[in-house]
């Protein structure tokens, strides 16, 4: 079987997938350990020994729903390469927008505070892309020399994804040497809980769980396999279920609990003029910034890439 012809069986196999033929392409570059143009000029070619097993069992993952990115256990996030699997959320373009503005914000906050070396606390990390996709983009801005690069503290309540963004750190960071690496601190802690109140971060940066819990069970059914604990914003600091804000007794089911709880959390670890910038929900977004100006913030929404509500900025 040429491998033209195994492409058209993938295709043939994915038909319930939104893009079969790009789902193709990608499990057969990284099978095969080809680019796109490799993948076009050999497509006349025999598919190699060996390799079929690996795809056979590759295809009906991702035709039970399992994502591409936990199958080839990498995802295109702001430019850079990043290592995923079930632990943590796939990134997604959503999220760069808080990726650029928090670079901006970095940035302007050098420009204004010379040589003391900024803090950046990115709670709620995951696979470390935000973090790490800033500090990535800093190091290649000619105007931030390595020895002025913040102080990242990467934090999470999973010790899995903690060691997925330990690897992504020395995958993406590691050719800066030590000194880059020295400036990589990863906590786990439920919120701020494992952080002392004395330390200030300058900015603060999160991707929080914001989804509500219904809308959680209803992505679910497809076989995704993403955390649930990474995405439903309906759950207590004790891990139970929310109750409605409304004094009902129902459960809740806005997708706020987490937020709700990390805003103040945010407030008393925020140094003087410093900055938080929170992701949510399109569906959230304005009653995050409502519960972040009664906290005492100032605030600002941001639009992502389609125009949807999706950073808050609080100051």
């Amino acid at each position: 079987m040429t491998i033209r012809e195994y492409k058209k069986h993938i295709i043939d196999s994915l038909k319930t997938s939104a893009s079969p033929q790009l789902d193709a392409e990608v499990l057969l570059c990284h099978f095969l350990n080809l680019n796109k143009t490799q993948l076009l000029m050999k497509q006349n070619e025999e598919l190699p020994d060996g390799t079929k097993p690996q795809l056979n069992d590759a295809v009906a993952r991702r035709a039970s729903g399992l994502p591409i990115a936990y199958i080839t256990g990498h995802k295109e996030f702001y430019g850079y390469d990043f290592i995923v699997s079930p632990a943590v959320l796939i990134p997604k373009p959503d999220t760069e927008i808080l990726v650029e503005l928090a670079v901006d914000v970095i940035l302007s906050m050098m420009d204004a505070r010379g040589e003391n070396l900024l803090t950046v606390c990115d709670m709620c990390t995951g696979s470390g892309c935000i973090a790490i996709a800033v500090a990535k983009t800093l190091l290649e801005d000619e105007r931030v020399p390595p020895e002025q690069l913040p102080k990242f503290t990467l934090a999470d309540i999973s010790e899995p994804a903690l060691d997925i963004a330990q690897r992504n750190a020395e995958a993406l960071l590691g050719q800066y040497g030590g000194l880059v690496k020295s400036r990589f601190n990863f906590v786990r802690t439920n919120l701020f809980d494992a952080i002392s109140e004395a330390i200030k971060y300058d900015v603060i940066l999160s991707n929080p769980p914001y989804i509500p819990h219904t809308m959680v069970d209803e992505l679910l059914k497809d076989g995704r396999s993403e955390p649930r604990l990474a995405l439903d914003g309906d759950i207590t600091l004790t891990g139970d279920r929310a109750l409605a804000t409304d004094g009902s007794g129902k459960a809740a089911d806005d997708g706020l609990e987490i937020i709700r709880n990390l805003i103040p959390q945010a407030q008393a670890h925020l140094a003087p003029r410093g900055t938080v910038l929170m992701e949510t929900g399109e569906y959230n977004a304005e009653a995050t910034a409502a519960l972040a100006e009664d906290a005492g913030f100032n605030t600002e929404i941001h639009k992502d890439l389609e125009g949807q509500l999706r950073v808050v900025e609080m100051f």
